[in-house]
């Protein structure tokens, strides 16, 4: 019981969190080296990194659960960021994935109606990145789709116009923007090796991504202090004096 008092009375609960909301490419952002896992690392003992990420997901499923995810009573207020990553899904071909696509009209209000949310609960505008969707190499997910017996369900030049809507959103509502599809093919690279499969995001597309977006959450988190004293300086004779001050 002791334990449990001292964990109350200390100020370092809750911790800050940064939330990272999308679909696969989020999701899967926690395996291996994957995005989520390399800014969990730069993180550590400063705030947690919550992975929400919904395979197969589009705006307007995702939409609709954004609420279930991140409600006024979870932790906003300690709330650092929320990435909102979607549009990989949206910009599928109606007529080749009509379960997954979006029109982009209503990608866009999708992403606005949760930026709305999310400033309706607390979190306001600086605190939320938009990221566009990835660019597409498209004879990569040809094969993908082959092997599935289906054909090619998606168009680099359609992700496109995904990502322009996205980026236009961020602008119109205020909030920051990682234009993944754009840095990628930035002077007409070749982005073939950011993408495992041509559509999910490869170790070196985990890495250029992780970069990107921790050039926006560092000035975030610059003020954080370290979670929880370094345990030389712990008073070993009276530990609750170090790890129970109040703020």
């Amino acid at each position: 019981m002791a334990v449990v008092e001292a964990a109350r009375r200390s100020r370092l609960l809750p911790w800050p969190r940064v939330v990272l909301f999308g679909d696969s490419i989020t999701e899967f952002s926690f395996q291996d080296s994957g995005w989520g896992v390399l800014l969990a690392q730069k993180l550590v003992r400063k705030c947690d990194v919550l992975n929400r990420g919904l395979s197969g997901y589009n705006t307007r499923w995702a939409n609709i659960v954004l609420p279930r995810l991140i409600s006024k009573s979870s932790n906003v207020e300690n709330t650092i960021a929320v990435t909102i990553f979607f549009g990989a899904n949206d910009s599928a071909l109606k007529d080749a994935t009509p379960n997954q696509h979006v029109p982009l009209n209503e990608y866009a209000d999708n992403l606005k109606s949760m930026i709305q949310y999310l400033k309706s609960i607390g979190i306001t505008e600086d605190r939320i990145i938009l990221i566009t969707p990835p660019p597409l190499c498209e004879s990569t997910w040809e094969k993908e789709c082959i092997a599935k017996g289906e054909k090619l369900n998606r168009f680099n030049s359609n992700t496109g116009e995904y990502a322009k809507a996205c980026v236009q959103v961020a602008r119109d509502c205020g909030t920051e923007i990682l234009d993944l599809w754009t840095l990628m093919q930035k002077t007409n690279q070749d982005f073939s090796s950011y993408l495992a499969d041509g559509l999910h995001l490869s170790a070196a597309g985990n890495n250029f991504l992780a970069a990107q977006l921790w050039s926006l959450l560092e000035k975030k988190i610059s003020t954080l202090p370290t979670l929880l004293p370094y345990w030389r300086d712990v008073d070993h004779q009276n530990p609750e004096v170090s790890l129970c001050e109040k703020s």
